[in-house]
Parts: C-alpha cells; sequence; structure tokens
C-alpha cells in the first residue's frame, strides 16, 4: 500500500501514525473534555478517526480543519460505524471552534514539573516518568520525554570510505555522528531512495547501536545472540573481515531475512564482510560446540530507550513486564556466557531505560557465576576515543559505574545500557 503513495502523502502518513501514538494519552484528555460519552466507552474505530483529527487539529496548522474533519467522518463511515458519524462530526467541531487558525503546537511543561505535570504534559505514563525521575533525577527525565515526542535524527554508519562522496552527490545532506568518526547524521534527503544505500555502502544505525557494536572489539570468533535485524552483526563483520562470525535468531522467517541482508549488503558493496553463518535457534539454548572469543548479547528488552522511534511501546509496556523479561534476559545471559572461550568477552545490551533489566541483571548473574568479571566500560571507550573512532570528547559521560549508560535527550541518541564481562 505504501509503495502507491506518493512522497507527501507517505510522509503525511506517517507523521499522523506517529504523531497520534506520541500523543495519545493528551488526545484523549482533549476528547474527553468535548464527549458527552467517556473515551473508555466509545469503539476503538471512533477512537482512532477522533485522535487522527484531534492531532490534524491542534498538531499540524496546514491542513484546514474542515478537510480534518471531514476525512475523520469519513473514516468512521467505512469502518461500518455510519450511526456515529454524527456524533464525531460533532465532538469535532466543537474542538475546532476553540482552535485559532494561527494555533501553536503545544510544547512540553519544562519549569516546576513533577511527575504528574511531566506525565500528563508529555503524553507518557505516569508510571515510566516517576521510574525515571528516580533513577536519573528531574531534569533528565524531562529530557528523555521531551526527546522522546520529537523527530529522531537519521543516523547512518559509512562501510566505505566513497560512501559519503556518493550520498552527497545523489543530494545528502548529512552533518558528522555525535559519538563515531564513521557515523553520519542525515540533514536533508531520504537516504533509502539513494543508489549508494542500495549498494550497501552505509546503513541506517542509530549512533547508540553502533557504539555497543564497537565496544564488542576484534575477536576470530565472533557470536551474536540475537541478531536481527541484523545493524550490528554487520557491524561486527565489517570490523572484523577476516572473522568467523555467527548469528543467531529465534524466528526462521527472520533469520532467512537477515541472510538475506547480510548476502544482499555484502554482494552490493562487493566486500566479503567476513565469513557470517546466520542460524535460528534459540539463544537459550545455543547449538554451537566451539567457543568464541567475543559474544554479542543485545537482548529482547522493553525498548524504553527508542520511545522516539517506536512511541507505541509506552501504551503497551506495563509494570510487570519487566520482571518477565528479566527471567527471559538472564536465561539468555548464562546460555552465552557458557560460549565464550577463557580470556574472551561477553556483551550484554539494552535499549531499555530500565534497571531490571540491565544491572539488576549484571548484579543477578554476578551471584550466581564466579567465572568473570565486569570491566570498566570507560577503558574500552578511552580506547576507542584514542585510535580515532570515538569522537565524543567527554568518554565518561557515556557512562554509569562500569556501564555504557546513553540517556535520549541527554545525549543525543536512543537510550542504551552496555556491560563489559571477561571470562576468568
Amino acid at each position: 500500500m505504501s509503495d502507491r503513495l506518493t512522497e507527501v502523502d507517505h510522509s503525511l502518513a506517517t507523521e499522523l501514525v506517529m504523531g497520534v501514538l506520541r500523543w495519545r494519552s493528551l488526545l484523549d484528555s482533549q476528547i474527553a473534555g468535548i464527549s458527552d460519552q467517556p473515551v473508555s466507552k466509545l469503539d476503538l474505530e471512533i477512537l482512532i478517526a477522533l485522535r487522527l483529527a484531534v492531532y490534524q487539529l491542534r498538531w499540524l496548522s496546514r491542513i484546514p480543519a474542515r478537510a480534518a474533519i471531514n476525512e475523520s467522518v469519513e473514516l468512521v463511515k467505512r469502518a461500518r460505524k455510519r450511526s456515529a458519524a454524527p456524533f464525531v462530526n460533532a465532538v469535532l467541531r466543537k474542538l475546532a471552534a476553540g482552535v485559532s487558525p494561527d494555533h501553536d503546537v503545544p510544547q512540553l511543561e519544562i519549569n516546576h514539573a513533577s511527575a504528574e505535570t511531566l506525565a500528563a504534559g508529555s503524553a507518557h505514563p505516569l508510571w515510566l516518568v516517576k521510574r525515571w525521575i528516580q533513577a536519573y533525577g528531574l531534569d533528565s527525565a524531562l529530557r528523555i520525554c521531551r526527546y522522546n515526542q520529537s523527530l529522531p535524527v537519521t543516523a547512518i554508519r559509512l562501510r566505505r570510505s566513497q560512501a559519503e562522496d556518493r550520498l552527497r552527490a545523489e543530494g545528502i545532506d548529512l552533518a558528522p555522528g555525535a559519538f563515531l568518526a564513521t557515523a553520519r547524521r542525515v540533514q536533508h534527503g531520504e537516504i533509502t531512495r539513494t543508489a549508494a544505500f542500495h549498494a550497501g555502502l552505509c546503513v541506517i544505525q542509530d549512533e547508540a547501536s553502533q557504539l555497543v557494536a564497537a565496544l564488542v572489539g576484534c575477536g576470530a570468533r565472533i557470536l551474536d545472540c540475537c541478531a536481527a535485524p541484523g545493524g550490528k552483526t554487520l557491524a561486527l563483520a565489517d570490523r572484523n573481515p577476516s572473522a568467523e562470525v555467527a548469528a543467531v535468531d529465534l524466528h526462521p522467517h527472520r533469520a532467512r531475512l537477515l541472510r538475506n541482508l547480510l548476502s544482499a549488503h555484502d554482494r552490493a558493496s562487493e566486500r566479503r564482510s567476513g565469513s557470517i553463518h546466520v542460524v535460528a535457534a534459540d539463544a537459550r539454548n545455543l547449538p554451537f560446540v566451539t567457543k568464541f572469543d567475543r559474544v554479542l548479547a543485545d537482548v529482547p528488552c522493553s525498548g524504553t530507550g527508542t520511545l522516539s522511534r517506536n512511541p507505541e511501546i509506552k501504551w503497551r509496556l506495563m509494570p510487570e513486564d519487566l520482571a518477565d523479561l528479566q527471567v527471559r534476559q538472564l536465561a539468555i545471559l548464562r546460555a552465552a556466557m557458557e560460549q565464550v572461550a577463557a580470556g574472551g568477552r561477553l556483551i550484554y545490551s539494552t535499549c531499555s531505560l530500565e534497571r531490571e533489566e540491565n544491572e539488576d541483571v549484571i548484579e543477578r548473574f554476578q551471584g550466581e557465576d564466579s567465572s568473570f568479571h565486569v570491566l570498566d566500560c570507560r577503558a574500552e571507550l578511552e580506547r576507542l576515543q584514542q585510535e580515532g573512532e570515538l569522537i565524543w570528547p567527554h568518554p565518561s559521560a557515556l557512562t554509569r559505574g562500569p556501564y555504557l549508560r546513553t540517556l535520549p535527550g541527554v545525549h543525543p541518541c536512543d537510550g542504551f545500557f552496555a556491560a563489559i564481562l571477561e571470562k576468568i
């Protein structure tokens, strides 16, 4: 369906979907203030149509109110909720009457915020905001919420030296990366429409994700335990062109997609990114006999460090999910450590901001296994800086204790955690 949309229509559709997901609770509160029916009682099709219109009325000043209202009324009719069309029309016209034609887009309240006002004003669940304030302080929580409600930058990793010139020749405006010498930030242009991208000369990857892959370092045998969609696997192979790389994913269809992606990148870029073997297997029961000197366990997690890209997570995630995730993460970590050769390293990482999935996992594992010790990430970051790969001027600002810890808004990237465990 998206292939049949023009570039303008595709951009608008993306804006509407992402905007409604980002601001859902605030949209619902505005609907509740006008509607004579509780939001919780509305059919989902009606509620979605209302949210789409309210987002256009309040956030997108270039779309005429009449067009936004009419389209949402038609959506309700198409959903076979024709009897609700007069209700939707009435609610939206009441709301539109209170919006000036040159209205400003709502801004986050950043002064004297409490958890309650920050959660309400930034459209985040209160329980998440309270956790972030307790873990990182009010100022950092404000920054996280602001970042989550903004359009994230598109970061890329350059795989070949000529990639930047090729991209610029195709009209892509690039800026230097914030963390890594091989990273660039797209200022203008659609990277996925370029020949350079399809030739495998670069990959789209958040800079914090690139940094985690850089922490893995070099080895002759490398294992990526939870490899799909493949960005880190490809980075590991590029960094270690003569290494044997094993990439594991639980689901066979994702493993096939991963295998096709890696093969396509290698063929297109005329470059062999090591020997990559893709295996469909459960990371809690890995099928390897020979040990690895580098293992990456980028485990499934809540994803609360990626809410700017995946805003639906904050409405789906529940506090009790964190305990279930930790059980799975510990199981993967135990199995992954069994694959590490003596003197080898395991990098445990998540894109979560929650302690249960990060420090608590490492500390619980330390309590049951004495075959490893935790290395200080600062030493590895300083090494990357000395080698000219890390360009961020203050490596210690990327750490929290011995761990890598990036926070959205505090750092210009997604939120990632990483720990380096060395087998004794």
